[in-house]
Formats: structure tokens, C-alpha cells, sequence
């Protein structure tokens, strides 16, 4: 497979390598991850991410807060939602202050269900970045971590 990096050429800026890389590595990792839970749990990554995002919030989370967490419409945070609840995955209840809406919260199957999912979402991660010792480990994350507060002030500044 062909990814846009391999198409960089030399006299391409520093900028636009690195930047290339860095999403050729993130969509090899996610292609990875979402190709083992649909193999190895039968789910997609949305819908783990939905749980993941449930598993946080005991009481349950909003469609709207759902939404804004995960980045994607109503529509299909909706969708992923009617699946789950289908499969008593999740509940739908009243929100506590908003008669107008409910929130969605995991069921205890599928607490038990995320969890177990989670448990070997972590240690395929923890595999695929065997090729880094701790110390490469870390300066990638600090080196990331400078990246995301630049971006963070430039997006405030804009």
C-alpha cells in the first residue's frame, strides 16, 4: 500500500515530511486497531470510542457531550447509540435537568464488555510501540506535547 508520504520528495519542506510521517504512523496504528476489534470483537472503532467515553462518566453523558467528544455529528453518535442499546450495551435515560434530553450511560454488560475490549486495546498499543525503548518513548511524547501547546496558541490566536 502506497501511503502520501511515500510521494514526498527531497526538496519538500522539514515541515511537511514530519507532518506526512507523523499521519502515516497514526493511520497504520488506527488501521491496525480497527481492523483487531472488528477480527477480534466483532465492533467497530466509533463504537468503542463511544464506550470509552461512557466508561468514563458513570452517571452517562449527553448526546450532545457524546458528540462533542467524539468529534462527529448527532447523527452518528445517534446511530452507534441505537446499536449499543440494541444489544444492552446502554441505556438511554431522562437528563436530570434537561426535559428536553436524556443521557446515555453503559449498561453493567456493557461496562464488563468495554473493559474487557479495553484490556487488549492496551496491550496491542503497548506492542506496537515495542520499537521505541522508554527514553525514545518519552522524548516523542514531550517533543508532541511542545507540538500540541504551539498549536493550541496558534488556534487561539487565529
Amino acid at each position: 500500500m502506497i501511503d502520501h508520504e511515500s510521494r514526498v520528495a527531497d526538496d519538500h519542506h522539514q515541515a511537511i515530511k514530519l507532518w506526512l510521517r507523523m499521519l502515516a504512523c497514526t493511520t497504520r496504528v488506527e488501521n491496525i486497531v480497527r481492523q483487531r476489534l472488528r477480527s477480534e470483537f466483532g465492533t467497530t472503532l466509533p463504537r468503542f470510542d463511544l464506550m470509552a467515553q461512557l466508561d468514563r462518566e458513570a452517571e452517562g453523558l449527553s448526546m450532545g457531550e457524546l458528540s462533542a467528544r467524539l468529534m462527529v455529528t448527532g447523527g452518528n453518535v445517534t446511530g452507534i447509540v441505537d446499536q449499543l442499546e440494541g444489544e444492552g450495551l446502554v441505556v438511554r435515560e431522562d437528563h436530570p435537568t434537561d426535559r428536553r434530553a436524556f443521557r446515555v450511560r453503559l449498561t453493567a454488560a456493557g461496562r464488563r464488555q468495554f473493559r474487557r475490549m479495553a484490556a487488549v486495546h492496551e496491550a496491542w498499543i503497548v506492542k506496537l510501540f515495542d520499537g521505541w525503548d522508554a527514553t525514545q518513548k518519552n522524548q516523542v511524547h514531550g517533543l508532541l506535547a511542545t507540538l500540541k501547546q504551539h498549536l493550541t496558541r496558534s488556534q487561539e490566536n487565529a
